[in-house]
């Protein structure tokens, strides 16, 4: 079972020294109270993070009153607040939760701000939809995952491909057992798509645009000045203090199918093999090496690999044959399946596919086990499972934080061995690095001044 992460514990684990300052945290909240909505009701929705993937994410809530809006670019918002003339506009998401009467909120920042949000929302009683990854650090994903439970919430990852009936339909055909028992697996993406793994130079400062709440925009991470297109608002992906890289941006999708299906749990180590770090901004290719252990007598430990910026898995999982440049891998004894594109399932035309491909060509999917949401494949239905969860009429989202804490501290486990000196023996439910005293403190980091995180009451 995982330790209890305490407030007390999650200081220590992740070295935020400033907690006990002057913050902007709410405590003393109990989890919201049981009730009954009708048919007809609707939720009352913050949207935090407007533009860019916020976008989408608040039009595929639009079912629900979309009642208040918050981003501290008010050009990237403005075609979201032209959707919706009538929610009310913040800059700062600290006042929005404060002022407004919301039962759940939409948080699509950039990653650094994920916990800090997500957090204050929950200690408040609001449902949570957060973007993917679900945070910057594997202390903020443990924290929000206990959280999640103590308070009694819902809550759902947005790694959109979770809601896919094809999707669902992989996860119950790896575990049907049609593969065998499974020991490798292997998944890959064609980001980064940004700059990242360049010579580290200060970018030559600009003033900030008019539309743009620079400090805001900062949050809990350190201050620097504003460089126009180096960090907003886009280009946030390449640097640490704000971004997870290619593997904090693409892993919660294409490392989602073998997570779910084979249950995987916590790695016990983790080494990445790259074109070197600079400590500002994560490497330009990566390939990273998960062992988990057994966890049961027909699962055994499970060989993970992670590629990015052009490393590819060799010849030896793939056969010899030619594969897309984003997938994922599934190797058991008696075959493999293989997922040709970002959400565990076939893209653009392609089909999920099974090898060797003459011992199932008359296959068929065992019968459904899990539910579905919508019959297509369309990002709305994770939207809507949350909203019917929300209010008590459907079942519990599959990517709800219980779940998605495992996977993004897992993911995220794949940056540490980035940046340790060595390979990472890691105890996951201790959330410890035994070998590497060094890599202990990015586990968590440090708040700037002023955001430290207080609970009141």
């Amino acid at each position: 079972m995982p330790q209890k992460t305490t407030r007390r514990t999650f200081i220590k684990n992740s070295t935020l020294a400033g907690m006990a300052g002057m913050g902007f945290w709410v405590g003393g909240c109990s989890a919201p109270a049981t009730r009954t909505w009708s048919p007809n009701e609707k939720l009352n929705i913050g949207g935090i993070g407007c533009g860019g993937k916020g976008k989408s994410d608040i039009a595929n809530s639009a079912s629900e009153n979309i009642v208040a809006l918050c981003d501290v670019d008010d050009l990237r918002a403005s075609e979201t607040y032209e959707a919706f003339p009538k929610a009310r506009r913040y800059h700062d998401y600290r006042v929005m939760l404060e002022k407004e009467k919301l039962d759940a909120v939409i948080v699509s920042t950039p990653d650094h701000m994920h916990a800090p949000i997500a957090y204050m929302a929950m200690k408040m009683g609001l449902h949570v939809y957060l973007q993917k990854p679900m945070t910057h650090t594997i202390a903020e994903a443990r924290l929000l995952r206990e959280t999640a439970t103590d308070m009694g919430i819902v809550t759902q990852m947005g790694n959109q491909g979770t809601g896919y009936p094809k999707f669902r339909e992989a996860v119950e055909i790896v575990q049907s057992g049609v593969l065998g028992p499974v020991r490798e697996v292997h998944v890959w993406t064609n980001r980064p798509i940004w700059p990242q793994g360049f010579d580290v130079r200060a970018p030559e400062p600009t003033p900030v645009p008019g539309t743009l709440k620079w400090d805001l925009w900062l949050g809990v991470a350190p201050s620097r000045p504003f460089a126009q297109e180096a960090y907003a608002p886009f280009n946030w992906r390449g640097w640490v203090d704000f971004g997870t890289g290619a593997l904090g941006d693409m892993a919660c999708h294409t490392a989602n199918l073998p997570f779910k299906a084979l249950n995987l749990g916590y790695p016990t180590y983790a080494a990445a093999e790259h074109s070197g770090f600079n400590g500002e901004t994560f490497p330009t290719a990566c390939k990273i090496h998960f062992k988990f252990p057994k966890r049961g007598k027909n699962t055994p430990a499970v060989d993970f690999y992670w590629y990015d910026g052009g490393f590819m898995p060799p010849a030896s999982a793939t056969g010899g044959r030619e594969v897309t440049n984003r997938g994922a891998l599934i190797i058991g004894d008696n075959a493999t399946f293989f997922a040709p594109g970002d959400y565990g399932f076939g893209w653009r035309g392609a089909d999920n596919e099974l090898w060797p491909e003459e011992n199932f060509a008359d296959y068929k999917p065992p019968a459904p086990t899990l539910p579905r949401v919508g019959a297509e494949e369309d990002g709305l239905n994770q939207h809507i499972e949350w909203i019917q969860a929300c209010k008590g009429q459907g079942p519990t989202p599959m990517s709800n934080f219980d779940y998605a804490g495992f996977l993004t501290e897992t993911m995220l486990l794949g940056n540490l061995a980035v940046r340790a000196t060595a390979p990472i023996q890691w105890d996951g439910p201790g959330m410890r690095v035994l070998n590497c005293s060094e890599a202990q403190k990015w586990v968590g980091k440090e708040y700037r001044k002023g955001w430290e995180w207080q609970e009141k009451g």
